[in-house]
C-alpha cells in the first residue's frame, strides 16, 4: 500500500464529511461506527486534520467535526500531505537516498512516471468529486457497506 493506514482512514473520513450538509458537525463516535474505524485511531487522525486546518471540532452534546471549507475546495492531495507528508511524491520507490536523474535506481524512470500520474490525480480530484461519484454509483466506503447504507442516520 502506498498510503499509510492513517492516510487511507483520513481520506475515508473526509469523504464521509464531504457528504454532509454544510455547517453540520458529525460526532466522531458516529463516524467511527459508520466507517468501521477504531474510535481512538480515528480521533488521532482527525486531530491531525484539525491541526492542519482542514477540519474544525466542537465539543459538547452537539459536537463533532466538520470540514472548514466545501469538499469541492479540498483536494485529495491536501489530505495526503496533512497525514503522510510529501514522501510518496518525493522519495525513491526502493528507498535509496539520493536517487534522482544523476544517480538513479533501476526503478527510477518508471516510478517517476507513476508518481507524476498519482500526483496529478491527487491534485485534480476533490473530496466532492469522489463523494458525488460514490453516492451516484452507490460505491462502498467501508468493507461491506455502500454509500446508501453509510449515509443513512
Amino acid at each position: 500500500m502506498l498510503l499509510s493506514k492513517s492516510c487511507v482512514y483520513g481520506l475515508r473520513a473526509t469523504l464521509y464529511l464531504a457528504t454532509k450538509p454544510g455547517g453540520e458537525f458529525t460526532p466522531i463516535k458516529k463516524m467511527s461506527e459508520k466507517l468501521e474505524i477504531s474510535f481512538h485511531f480515528l480521533t488521532k487522525i482527525l486531530q491531525q486534520l484539525t491541526a492542519d486546518g482542514m477540519l474544525e471540532s466542537f465539543k459538547g452534546p452537539n459536537g463533532g467535526v466538520r470540514l472548514t471549507k466545501p469538499g469541492s475546495k479540498i483536494k485529495l492531495i491536501d489530505v495526503v500531505l496533512a497525514i503522510d507528508g510529501p514522501k510518496l511524491l518525493t522519495e525513491c520507490a526502493l528507498g535509496l537516498p539520493g536517487c534522482g536523474l544523476k544517480n538513479p535506481c533501476p526503478l527510477h524512470d518508471k516510478w517517476a512516471e507513476t508518481r507524476d500520474s498519482i500526483r496529478d490525480m491527487l491534485q485534480n480530484t476533490s473530496l466532492s468529486d469522489l463523494a458525488e461519484k460514490g453516492e451516484k454509483e452507490n460505491l462502498r466506503l467501508t468493507e461491506d457497506g455502500d454509500f446508501e447504507e453509510l449515509l443513512r442516520n
